[in-house]
């Protein structure tokens, strides 16, 4: 089993408390044998601070991958990506969630590692370090999918591999590619049933037909209209495509067949 790596911050902050913890003078031996316990303490206390709970990523960056820099999400971080994608209703809305919640991982990203000077397509950042090509984006934004599809956040689609589209032989393009699923079943999603309207007695609409009272059958409760169920397409694909975009910015989300035909921003 591989030794646990601490972040650098932790392991100086938990190296200082084992030497200086209660119980103990600087320059003597053990007592009292307290180290591995108050080491597990400090850890636990000081990993939410750190990040070390959450979880890592790696993000390419500088073409083809040519670099990776992990970026570590926190608790924090990911409980709000989480309540997001909660609160979806439909695979429609799940998409543009998805847009939002991989523009705040980006957002997150920039702020740890070079990829903050990335810009949208290749031409205004191609001599920065940081810059991202289709490849460095289909390649993180699909890890980033996966990060969220493996903690049961997407309910409505499955991480494919990114898709490539070649209108030119030499103008190649990747995007991160996701297949809308069957999703939870409509009971699941059905919202509380609407408040009954009171009901009328009997004798109202016999009293009602003997005289003109057309004032008072238009006061009276309609009936609730049906629910509208959302269109459903299973099997149907859709690119989510971050390279057309700013780190932190909600990616373009398009049907795959459109993205094929190269719908999308006009960058270099």
């Amino acid at each position: 089993m591989p030794a646990l790596r601490l972040p650098r911050p932790l392991s100086a902050l938990l190296a200082l408390f084992v030497r200086f913890r209660p119980g103990r003078t600087p320059g003597r031996g053990r007592q009292g044998g307290q180290s591995s316990g108050w080491s597990v303490a400090l850890l636990l206390c000081l990993a939410p601070l750190t990040g070390w709970c959450g979880e890592t990523v790696d993000i390419c960056y500088n073409w083809s991958c040519a670099n990776e820099a992990p970026v570590s999400f926190t608790d924090p971080v990911l409980a709000g990506v989480a309540l997001l994608l909660r609160d979806a209703t439909s695979a429609a809305d799940e998409r543009e969630r998805i847009a939002l919640a991989v523009g705040r991982l980006y957002a997150e990203a920039a702020r740890q590692s070079p990829i903050g000077a990335d810009r949208p397509g290749n031409g205004a950042d191609a001599e920065s370090d940081g810059r991202m090509d289709c490849i460095d984006h289909s390649t993180s934004t699909t890890r980033l999918l996966r990060m969220m599809e493996a903690r049961g956040w997407l309910r409505w689609h499955k991480v494919l591999e990114p898709a490539r589209r070649a209108p030119f032989l030499v103008n190649q393009h990747y995007a991160a590619l996701l297949e809308e699923t069957d999703g939870p079943p409509p009971a699941a999603l059905a919202p509380a049933p609407p408040r009954r309207a009171p009901a009328v007695p009997d004798y109202i609409p016999a009293m009602l037909a003997l005289c003109d009272c057309q004032a008072v059958l238009a006061d009276l409760p309609a009936p609730p209209p049906p629910p509208v169920q959302p269109e459903r397409h299973p099997g149907g694909r859709y690119v989510v495509d971050s390279w057309f975009v700013l780190p932190g910015a909600a990616p373009l989300v398009l049907p795959l067949a459109n993205w094929l035909k190269g719908e999308g921003p006009d960058v270099d």
